[in-house]
């Protein structure tokens, strides 16, 4: 029973720790979270009123160092390239838990550089050095490294290998001995500064809210940069209760062809966003031009609206995000997608870190009212 007999299902590290902090403020509007462990790296799902479910996909290329092991063997896998899919039923089981998703956030913030402060200014992730970015964002952070690398260099050994490889933010280690153990959390700005300890007491997962998207379903699937969601949503008075979709096919769409419809081929708006409350409404209208919706594809007629005030659950997810895909089955059960770009690594290529959050929702009942 002692640790020394088992390696811990989960050991990982991250010299800045703004990004996993980053995606899981995307889905913090619910305290209880359900955390699944796997090899390719964190699920953490929230749900709200038996109608929205927002799972964050975080893998484990972010992190500088995941080592995975399960309850049920020896085996460890470092980094892993790709699941296979066919994980057991009791695999999964043990490397899952509950967490106070509030009191996790906290700690990761407890040095106060993980918060909204640093990261809220136009696409949040700015102050890192991304492709076509701006490089004014990290003069000041580049000057504060060069006072302090000559004497880090030296040190680099020891706990310096979790916390001072960046130079640069709040490093975090983490590790889950299993199944009715706490996951603890070991945060440090710099490896001379002070050391914080947290524990966090895990539950047992409860079943959440299944809403599966078929894609052989889909009657609406739009691509677009997430500033033009992000510029609409903005525009919706907090009066409003109802917002809804409108998508309509080009007139060029084959008629039982599901092909991607060809943009710039007719004036008349292909989506309107349309926000109605008890004072009044407000309708938005995306032009036919691809520098707007990048994708889109429709075949046939939709219309389904749904609350406001879940559609407003996504706005920190959006807000950080570069891309959305905005999804709709033929039941109206929406799927918003969330690229949420993460912060170059010099040893991998742009992109393949990159973590996403999707939004499931169902439509309101019309016949209700």
């Amino acid at each position: 029973m002692s640790d020394s007999q088992q390696p811990p299902v989960l050991k990982a590290s991250v010299h800045d720790l703004r990004y996993f902090s980053t995606l899981l403020r995307g889905v913090n509007f619910v305290n209880r979270a359900t955390v699944t462990i796997t090899q390719t790296g964190f699920v953490v799902v929230v749900e709200e009123a038996r109608t929205l479910l927002a799972t964050a996909y975080i893998f484990s290329e972010i992190f500088d160092e995941y080592t995975y092991n399960s309850d049920s063997t020896e085996q460890t896998v470092a980094h892993s390239q790709g699941s296979d899919g066919d994980e057991s039923q009791k695999l999964e089981e043990n490397a899952a838990f509950e967490i106070s998703l509030n009191t996790l956030i906290e700690c990761l913030n407890i040095f106060g550089t993980a918060g909204n402060n640093s990261t809220a200014k136009q696409g949040r992730f700015t102050q890192w050095k991304q492709d076509g970015g701006s490089d004014d964002e990290v003069d000041a952070d580049e000057d504060d490294n060069a006072r302090g690398k000559d004497r880090r260099r030296s040190t680099a050994k020891g706990i310096d290998q979790y916390f001072g490889g960046s130079g640069k933010g709040t490093g975090m280690r983490m590790s889950y001995p299993g199944s009715g153990y706490p996951l603890t959390l070991l945060i440090m700005e710099d490896s001379a500064g002070p050391t914080t300890t947290c524990e966090l007491t895990t539950y047992e997962a409860e079943p959440h809210l299944e809403l599966p998207f078929v894609a052989e379903r889909t009657v609406l699937k739009i691509i677009l940069k997430s500033s033009w969601l992000r510029d609409a949503l903005s525009e919706i008075d907090s009066s409003c209760e109802k917002l809804t979709f409108i998508g309509n096919p080009p007139p060029d769409t084959a008629v039982n062809g599901r092909q991607r419809a060809p943009l710039r081929t007719s004036i008349a708006p292909l989506l309107r966003i349309q926000a109605s409350g008890t004072f009044g409404s407000t309708e938005m209208e995306y032009p036919n031009d691809r520098e707007v919706l990048e994708s889109f594809e429709c075949i046939q007629p939709v219309r389904f609206s749904y609350r406001v005030a879940h559609i407003n659950r996504t706005l920190r997810a959006l807000q950080s995000s570069s891309k959305t895909s905005l999804r709709i089955d033929d039941e109206g059960l929406l799927s918003l997608q969330f690229l949420m770009p993460a912060p170059r690594k010099p040893n991998k290529p742009d992109g393949s870190s990159d973590g996403f959050i999707e939004f499931r929702c169902l439509p309101l009942d019309d016949e209700v009212h």
